[in-house]
């Protein structure tokens, strides 16, 4: 016995109950009911009887929904951990069966730092059933999660962090390859960090300490190890341990490191890279662009027609190869923000001058005049664009046109510097 929907010409189709039966090698059919007047889930409730299920109550009335947790998020964040191979990655091939929970505590905060990003003692909340955020808990089978098994985690995954960056820098570099640095800085809270100390602060935030860090990748930006620095640390000592690192951890007899013209700097081309025979990548300061361009090597109307060329510069750069490049939109970008920071200078300097023109409690003093100019100046750092007079009784300024030209000729201008040669990578 089964359900079947008939077409009426222009009518609703008729649903009728039919049964069917074999007749002399012929199947015949017969409606035992017409069924056109029920409700559709009264008709469904029917055909699933029919095809031996079981019917319910309506579901309002049948289904409490108690809890509802978040699940796509995690099966996306724990799906690409796994094509990633990650998972095996962190226990490594020794491990023990206690590893194995430290590794899905681990796991479990990588997921938790990308859905939701939240202090450790957060992140225990949203693990736990009675406090739950989403099904992570229960996809990665933890149980009750405690705090002190998040922090006793961490501690575990320090512990593995070298062979962690081992097997990565198996998988992803090979001789002769890349090797992209840089190191940024973040400030904290606090006065328990054994590394915090006051730096440079790239966060804006001079009033608190802050920790440095570096960052290796390969030539697609994959990280391959990360080190901590003490917060006042400058930037290109900390390559000192990151040619360490893949000389002697990674075994890798010639590889290029990259890093910016802050970073990779000639002394440290002298006195580290060249020793341990790495080759690198970096670039000139803008000092160094500009006695290229006095002493006659790089010719601005290189520029005319193209936006890139290699150069030689033998005295000063012996045996390095110079590539100049030239972006017309930074050029511009460079034009514009340097005009604004020199028309804020003058209203600010403009108020300045007021002040001691004025008749009624002028500002007197050269003292006085140069503290207030000082401010002024170090907020947009345009004091070597701005000519200053100071006497006792006066204060007036210009602009040095010659300087400004001068910067100008060389917006939009990198020259990129390298020991590697052309028939390795070319301009």
């Amino acid at each position: 016995m089964y359900i079947e929907s008939v077409p009426n010409r222009q009518s609703p189709p008729a649903v009728l109950l039919r049964e069917s039966r074999r007749e002399g090698g012929k199947i015949k059919k017969r409606t035992v009911a017409n069924l056109s007047d029920w409700p559709t889930d009264l008709v469904e409730g029917l055909r699933t009887l029919l095809k031996g299920g079981v019917a319910v109550e309506r579901a309002e009335q049948a289904l409490t929904i108690a809890r509802s947790l978040p699940h796509g998020h995690v099966a996306a964040v724990l799906g690409t951990a796994e094509r990633l191979r990650l998972p095996k990655l962190l226990l490594g091939r020794r491990s023990r069966p206690a590893d194995a929970r430290s590794r899905d505590l681990v796991l479990a905060m990588i997921a938790q730092r990308i859905i939701q990003p939240g202090s450790k003692l957060a992140t225990v909340r949203a693990l736990n059933a009675e406090t739950a955020a989403s099904s992570l808990n229960g996809r990665l089978g933890l149980g009750e999660v405690r705090e002190h098994e998040i922090y006793a985690a961490l501690d575990w995954l320090v512990a593995r962090q070298p062979h962690i960056e081992t097997a990565l820098a198996n998988r992803h570099l090979s001789e002769g390859t890349l090797m992209l640095y840089d190191v940024s800085s973040s400030y904290l809270e606090g006065r328990c960090c054994e590394l915090a100390r006051h730096g440079y602060s790239r966060d804006h935030r001079g009033d608190r300490p802050q920790i440095v860090y570096g960052l290796l990748c390969d030539p697609e930006g994959v990280p391959i190890a990360v080190e901590v620095f003490e917060g006042d640390t400058a930037d290109p000592t900390t390559l000192t341990s990151q040619i360490d690192k893949l000389k002697k951890r990674f075994g890798l007899a010639r590889v290029v490191l990259v890093g910016d013209r802050g970073m990779i700097t000639s002394k440290r081309i002298r006195e580290e890279l060249a020793p341990a025979g790495l080759d690198w990548i970096t670039a000139l300061r803008a000092p160094a662009i500009r006695q290229l361009v006095d002493a006659g090597p790089l010719q601005l109307s290189l520029f005319d027609d193209r936006d890139l060329a290699e150069i030689a510069a033998p005295e000063q750069f012996p045996g390095e190869r110079l590539v100049v490049c030239r972006n017309p939109d930074l050029a511009d970008e460079r034009a514009r923000k340097r005009e604004a920071l020199l028309a804020a200078t003058e209203r600010a300097l403009e108020k300045v001058r007021k002040a001691v023109q004025r008749q009624r409690a002028p500002l007197r003093g050269e003292a006085e005049i140069g503290q207030a100019v000082g401010a002024v100046i170090d907020r947009h750092k345009m004091a070597k664009h701005v000519e200053i007079t100071i006497t006792e009784d006066s204060f007036s300024y210009r602009r040095k046109t010659d300087s400004i030209a001068a910067e100008a000729r060389l917006d939009g201008i990198y020259v990129v510097r390298t020991n590697v040669p052309a028939e390795t990578l070319s301009a």
